[in-house]
């Protein structure tokens, strides 16, 4: 699953477009490389966020294979660092 795709569907970002564009600036990494929108996700990934004033570090736990409910939003992945 693309990593924009994943970031909406585990609700970490709250829009497609929106994770799009903080990849864009460079502010997400995967596995400590700087990643761009359409890097392809694997379980045990880690996926690091910079925002302004924090740094949130999660581990991919499970890639699903289409839209995921709420409540099951958060079993995608494991909150590392925040």
């Amino acid at each position: 699953m693309r990593l924009d795709k994943f970031l909406k569907v585990s609700r970490i970002i709250k829009r497609r477009s929106v994770a799009n564009e903080v990849c864009d600036m460079a502010r997400v990494f995967v596995n400590n490389n700087p990643a761009k929108p359409a890097k392809q996700l694997k379980e045990n990934d880690i996926i690091m966020i910079e925002y302004k004033t924090k740094i949130l570090k999660a581990r991919v736990l499970k890639i699903p294979t289409g839209n995921v409910s709420i409540n099951e939003a958060s079993s995608l992945y494991e909150i590392i660092e925040e």
